[in-house]
């Protein structure tokens, strides 16, 4: 398939089509809601799921296999932010604590980003490693200390880095996706593994994905509306710095050993912008910082990009770098 049937593949599938629902129900002025303890029990179940999925996989996987992506995926989360900050620095003109939230958010990642690229392989019938959970856990919180470092340099009074550490490991994507990491682990090394409790947390995960993508779609519709007021430097940020980490993300997968389709997932890891544990980071840490730039971005723009067109062009190019 070429690009084209790669992003008609993608587009067709339910996941995206049901964002792209949410989209039009906001555009035409719906009454569709969700309720707010629905959409939260749903992040609850996606998180802790993709957890124990990632945990079971890494309790039957050497090592050797693992230490390699894993080194890799936190040295990319770690440098990501650097010269994203640089960039809003120098070209975008942002002040400090602007550029530095838009770095942590564009350094850490998307778990539903992860979950869709993850839904795009297996629709495509491409295999990939059990454990990339663990890396998707292992880069939602390194950009984030990196871009409130880059603050401290510039402003040294003005992070609260006890409240910050305190948001950032107990919020809610870092634990339930830790946790359910060690539970699966737990449970497929020592234990009786998760076929006890696959019937709600394997079967119906497609489905609740499809349903937190609605809702979703509903939630960056609203954020489109305040696309012009970013300004047209933004709007290209948030396409174009996707697709230099996704490409470098690919690339790198190839070398520290992933199959193809791991290497797809590490260049979505690396494209998307987080929207859960970096804002909720911000909002303590930069409180200066203007959320309709970094929310904007990250919801408005580079999460609609990715669903729609970065995920097929991301797998388009690990079959280039993978020759096949």
């Amino acid at each position: 398939m070429d690009v084209l049937d790669l992003v008609q593949l993608n587009l067709l599938s339910p996941v995206v089509l049901a964002f792209l629902l949410g989209v039009l129900a906001t555009l035409v002025r719906s009454d569709l809601r969700f309720p707010e303890a629905l959409y939260a029990s749903m992040s609850i179940y996606l998180l802790l799921a993709i957890g124990l999925k990632g945990g079971a996989e890494l309790a039957k996987t050497p090592l050797a296999e693992v230490w390699r992506p894993g080194l890799i995926a936190i040295a990319l989360s770690a440098a990501t932010p650097v010269w994203t900050y640089l960039i809003l620095r120098k070209l975008g003109r942002f002040d400090v604590p602007n550029a530095a939230a838009l770095a942590a958010h564009y350094g850490s990642v998307s778990a539903v980003t992860f979950f869709a690229s993850v839904a795009f392989l297996d629709a495509a019938r491409v295999p990939h490693e059990g454990f990339l959970p663990a890396l998707l856990a292992v880069m939602e919180f390194p950009a984030i200390l990196i871009a409130l470092v880059l603050v401290r340099l510039n402003q040294p009074e003005s992070t609260r880095w006890g409240e910050v550490f305190h948001e950032i490991l107990s919020g809610r994507s870092i634990l339930l996706l830790l946790g359910g990491l060690v539970i699966g682990l737990v449970a497929g090394k020592w234990g009786g593994g998760i076929s006890s409790v696959a019937p709600l947390f394997v079967a119906p995960f497609q489905g609740v994905l499809m349903l937190f993508l609605l809702e979703m779609g509903m939630v960056a519709a609203n954020r489109l509306r305040e696309i012009g007021k970013a300004g047209f430097f933004l709007v290209g940020f948030g396409v174009t710095m996707p697709i230099l980490h996704g490409m470098l993300g690919v690339w790198l997968g190839h070398l520290c050993g992933l199959s193809m389709g791991g290497s797809v997932i590490l260049g979505t890891l690396a494209s998307s912008a987080s929207y859960i544990a970096a804002p909720a980071a911000v909002r303590i840490a930069l409180p200066q910082a203007n959320p309709g730039y970094y929310l904007t971005a990250a919801i408005g723009i580079t999460f609609p990009f990715n669903l729609t067109c970065g995920i097929p062009l991301y797998y388009a190019a690990a079959r280039w770098v993978f020759g096949a």
